[in-house]
């Protein structure tokens, strides 16, 4: 049976750590996915209203096919500066795409990055001509670990699920044949990721060893379709979005790596409702170190993987939430 690898993270796939930082004061903060080689990636954006960087690039035609580090992180359109930490630290240590090794020519890293909005929770965003987000993408670089918090921490800080506080979430599983897939949230969503009366989540057909909660639903539980529960009742548009990343050890080429994060977006909707709404900025990438062959290398094993980090997925995000103190102050 399949089952969670030890630390039930990300980082449980090799080659793969993640660091945070962030403001207190502020309520923001950023999270950085960094992987050890260069590695295939995809994307998928379903939410109306995302912000992300160099996602064009992860397109299956395009002449680069591998990233360096993804980022996650508050702060709006603001956030995506925080790529710009990071790729400084990834090129002064000689990482990133050359076309050729020329004699004083940087090589340039590629890094991949989606933001959520955090900009209304009443930290203190005075920050004039100087957001702290390279700041913060350098500090969440110089953190990276294969263990690391969840709940409010690193782009979650700040972060509300519904009516409830969001946050940080990851999980990870461990097949019987040697493949493993992680997967990490920041749960900022519009949508309830608990059913509507109940401490139940959405996810509960999913989660494994009670690792957020254990609630179930009554035997006799109904929901009407109309009823959203702990939704934002009042959403503005931008202020809404789950940003996420796969990641597998599972060898897949970009094409296939794009299939997979068109899959695992069915893991958003079984932890979130509603979800990829006109004001939510649902994003995840998918990224594979490509360490294990696949030994069957067919459709069919790639449905099972993409179906893998869907069910995943929707477990990071129960955790974020339910990791995430229900107060938190600036």
């Amino acid at each position: 049976m399949s089952r969670p690898g030890p630390r039930n993270l990300i980082t449980d796939v090799p080659g793969i750590e993640v660091g945070n930082a962030e403001l207190r004061n502020v309520m923001t903060g950023t999270t950085v996915i960094v992987a050890e080689q260069p590695a295939v990636a995809a994307c998928a954006v379903a939410g109306g209203g995302p912000g992300t960087r160099e996602t064009d690039l992860l397109r299956a035609d395009m002449m680069v096919e591998q990233i360096d580090a993804i980022v996650l992180s508050g702060g709006s359109a603001y956030g995506l500066a925080a790529a710009d930490g990071v790729a400084a630290k990834l090129g002064a240590a000689g990482r990133g795409y050359g076309l050729k090794d020329l004699p004083g020519v940087p090589k340039t890293p590629i890094v991949p990055s989606a933001i959520l909005y955090d900009l209304a929770n009443g930290g203190d965003k005075s920050w004039g001509e100087t957001p702290p987000y390279r700041a913060l993408g350098e500090e969440a670089y110089e953190n990276r670990a294969q263990s690391f918090p969840l709940g409010n921490v690193g782009c979650g800080l700040g972060a509300n699920a519904g009516a409830h506080a969001g946050g940080l979430g990851s999980a990870s599983l461990r097949t019987t044949d040697g493949i493993t897939i992680g997967a990490l949230a920041g749960v900022n969503c519009f949508g309830s990721v608990f059913m509507p009366d109940t401490t139940c989540f959405w996810a509960w057909p999913f989660e494994i060893d009670g690792e957020f909660g254990g609630h179930r639903p009554p035997a006799d539980y109904e929901c009407d379709p109309e009823e959203w529960g702990d939704a934002k009742m009042n959403p503005q548009p931008g202020q809404n979005t789950t940003i996420a990343c796969i990641a597998t050890d599972a060898a897949l080429t970009p094409a296939q790596a794009h299939r997979v994060a068109q899959m695992a977006l069915s893991g958003f909707s079984r932890a979130i409702r509603p979800v990829f709404a006109p004001f939510d900025g649902d994003a995840l990438f998918v990224l594979s170190t490509g360490k294990v062959a696949l030994e069957d290398p067919t459709p069919i094993s790639l449905t099972r993987i993409g179906e893998l980090a869907a069910s995943t997925l929707a477990r990071a995000i129960a955790r974020g939430v339910y990791e995430a103190d229900q107060k938190v102050t600036a």
